[in-house]
């Protein structure tokens, strides 16, 4: 027996990048969910648009190099409080953003800083020496934004197909058929930003609840499967009350 099916969300982002609630409230709402296992996946952003943003006088919603270690030390403490208070594996992560070159790409269970401006089959052949695994976020048009820049990965899919482990077959609340078309190894993603984001598309996976048992299962790709979670309504609240 593999293990029992996880409630999952690899995709979130906190207060530590552009997201709009701190780390701890993060765990806490994931964790008072019901939720299995996460990762934290805050934003790392490539030179240019960092210049982007400072030309705006505008602070860039990055984790730095230099400030990288603090970071995963950060969601590894609250990694103990998550699994001492709900039983939930939080597994550290981050979103390697490269606005410039028009992809974005996951690194789950990552240990050390990666360079988001190199190219995509070195910034994955860095992420799978660190033993972390590397899914393809957000790769096709979405149905609830007007435009979607990020189509480098797409555009070149035949040669990136199978260097990723998984690619999001969901983000938020929009599906991306042409991955289930193509047959490719696939998972789901809030995409956490706000707290309303919980309510969106997520990963079941059948697996033994550790994040090397977790990483193979998204590697394998046979117990996986994506799930809408919504908000409980009060009725069904009070009929599961004891």
């Amino acid at each position: 027996m593999r293990g029992n099916w996880l409630l999952c969300d690899f995709h979130i982002h906190t207060k530590l990048s552009d997201g709009r609630v701190p780390l701890k409230e993060v765990i806490d709402l994931y964790g008072e969910n019901g939720f299995d296992a996460i990762s934290i996946t805050d934003h790392v952003y490539d030179k240019h648009t960092i210049k982007l943003w400072q030309d705006n006088n505008e602070t860039p919603p990055t984790v730095w190099k230099e400030d990288f270690r603090e970071y995963l030390n950060l969601v590894k403490k609250e990694s103990k409080r998550a699994w001492d208070k709900y039983r939930m594996l939080v597994i550290p992560g981050i979103e390697l953003s490269n606005n410039h070159g028009l992809y974005h790409i996951l690194a789950i269970d990552v240990k050390e800083y990666i360079d988001p401006n190199k190219d995509v089959k070195s910034i994955i052949a860095d992420i799978h020496a660190q033993g972390a695994i590397a899914i393809a976020c957000h790769p096709h048009k979405k149905d609830s934004e007007p435009e979607m820049p990020f189509m480098h990965l797409w555009d070149n899919v035949d040669d990136y197909a199978t260097l990723f482990d998984a690619w999001e077959v969901a983000n938020r609340d929009d599906l991306f058929n042409v991955v289930s078309l193509k047959k490719l190894n696939y998972i789901a993603g809030s995409d956490f930003h706000d707290p309303w984001h919980l309510y969106s598309w997520k990963s079941l996976i059948k697996s033994p609840k550790n994040k090397d048992a977790i990483k193979e299962e998204i590697h394998r790709n046979k117990d996986v499967a994506i799930y809408l979670f919504r908000k409980m309504r009060a009725k069904e609240r009070r009929r599961k009350r004891p």
